[in-house]
């Protein structure tokens, strides 16, 4: 199993939301920020530890633990000024990794510089996410969730039909974890997914987990 880690996610929207809900998924330690309360009642199911507070408030993020994350994520929409801030903060706090959503290439060259670790351009990104779904059969969505993390719906390989997620126990022997099954016979979706429903043939699997466990999944429906 990968290490244990805690993240702080600043700014809730569709990716920051997404990202925090994965990682809580993949078994880590999640703390979610967002100034909207209503955001942050709609996440809160996902992650370890949700509040409303200003994530460019250090006092705030110190009393959530924040000061303590591995990992900080900021995703503040199209406020510029609230990334740099949120960014400042968790460099302030000593987070040794500070990854930002940015919204174009300037953005991403202002926050390298003051010393962002890695920036995400989700619209850049999705250029990447079209590649690996057009280039591989098995693949038919693919979504890049940052350094060396992304989520995959895919065919269910041949050798894991007819069993079920406890049997097949992906978290602890592949390092994958399976946020939702799309049963393509009877076009339901199943999130979170029942662990004892034997997967069919027919099914799609929207996994996540680090780029060498996803490439090692597709590789076993390449083998089939």
């Amino acid at each position: 199993m990968p290490e244990k880690k805690r993240f702080v996610v600043i700014g809730l929207g569709n990716f920051g939301a997404n990202a925090a809900a994965m990682l809580y998924r993949q078994g880590h330690e999640v703390i979610a920020v967002d100034i909207s309360e209503e955001t942050v009642d709609r996440v809160a199911p996902n992650v370890t530890r949700a509040a409303v507070g200003d994530g460019r408030d250090g006092t705030i993020l110190s009393h959530l633990g924040g000061d303590e994350a591995d990992v900080g994520i900021v995703s503040t929409g199209d406020d510029i000024t609230a990334s740099v801030l949120a960014t400042l903060t968790l460099l302030d706090l000593n987070i040794k990794e500070v990854i930002v959503k940015v919204i174009s290439e300037d953005h991403s060259r202002v926050m390298e510089k003051i010393g962002a670790s890695q920036t995400v351009f989700p619209e850049k990104d999705s250029a990447e996410n079209l590649a690996q779904s057009l280039s591989d059969d098995s693949v038919l969505s693919y979504t890049r969730i940052g350094a060396g993390f992304a989520m995959q719906e895919m065919k269910t390989p041949q050798c894991w039909q007819g069993k079920t997620l406890r049997d097949l126990r992906l978290p602890s022997k592949h390092n994958l974890s399976v946020a939702g099954i799309h049963h393509m016979k009877t076009d339901t979706l199943s999130i979170p997914p029942d662990p004892d429903i034997p997967l069919a043939n027919t099914d799609t699997l929207l996994i996540a987990g680090s780029d060498t466990a996803l490439q090692r999944a597709r590789d076993l429906e390449e083998r089939a």
